[in-house]
């Protein structure tokens, strides 16, 4: 698929793994709709990125309506979209049970739920909806390209990620039959699964916690880093055969249990 001026989005887009990648499609010459909750965060990445080829929606991705909103936002500023990239989420921690045997409580696992997977699969449905509509590019016909981000966790959820594990392994999950269902439409559905990754948010812990984070990564031995998973969607992006497919970026880690 063509990226020089091309249309992303990408959900989560004004911190971490969302910011990362905004930043690698706007190298690459795309146009990006930054979908977040953070007005403020929001304003200050759209003049880092350049407000001639940058937009910033303030979204719920849980939100039918907000979401609708903002795609034809998108469509009036740049057109057509081409890509999404789905980096929205939360990562609680909560054993199942407390020290007194009390149950974690239900409406935690929901929201979890809730904005790691349906909000994932809310904006998939109604940008594919979009890209459906469009005319298709290129030698193989392509309409757009969905990546959604899960997490290593969603194959060795460790003790306290029952809610954010299932999120992610939710979204593993998806991605084949999502694949096969928009395959007729030159729709293609891919997934990175990540292990620790360096974002600000872990960069700012202690070495010590820093270190133990990084016991179980085989090469290289240290955080991932938010620049190597954008690499990895704008490779998606230009390999056309590239569908249906979950890619763990980790350094061959395998989650211990805590």
């Amino acid at each position: 698929m063509k990226l020089n001026g091309a249309t992303a989005i990408v959900t989560g887009g004004c911190s971490g793994l969302g910011h990362a990648t905004a930043i690698a499609l706007r190298e690459a010459g795309l146009n990006v709709a930054l979908f977040d909750l953070n007005e403020e965060l929001g304003s200050q990445r759209v003049a880092e990125l350049g407000a001639n080829n940058t937009l910033f929606c303030q979204v719920d991705v849980r939100d039918e309506t907000s979401v609708s909103q903002a795609l034809e936002r998108v469509a009036a500023e740049f057109g057509d979209i081409h890509l999404l990239v789905n980096c929205a989420g939360i990562a609680p921690a909560k054993r199942l049970l407390d020290k007194e045997g009390k149950p974690a409580p239900l409406d935690g696992f929901q929201t979890t739920i809730d904005i790691n997977l349906v909000g994932s699969f809310n904006v998939a449905r109604l940008v594919a909806a979009k890209m459906a509509s469009q005319s298709p590019q290129g030698e193989a016909n392509e309409r757009g390209l969905i990546i959604n981000t899960a997490s290593v966790a969603g194959y060795e959820g460790q003790i306290g990620q029952t809610a954010y594990a299932a999120s992610k392994a939710g979204i593993i999950g998806l991605t084949l039959p999502m694949a096969r269902d928009l395959a007729p439409l030159g729709i293609r559905v891919n997934t990175i699964a990540p292990g620790v990754m360096g974002t600000p948010m872990l960069l700012a812990m202690p070495d010590k916690v820093q270190d133990a984070l990084t016991a179980n990564v085989q090469f290289p031995k240290r955080l991932g880093l938010p620049a190597e998973f954008a690499k990895l969607v704008v490779h998606m992006m230009d390999n056309a055969y590239l569908n249906g497919e979950t890619i763990r970026l980790d350094g061959a880690l395998r989650m211990p249990p805590k």
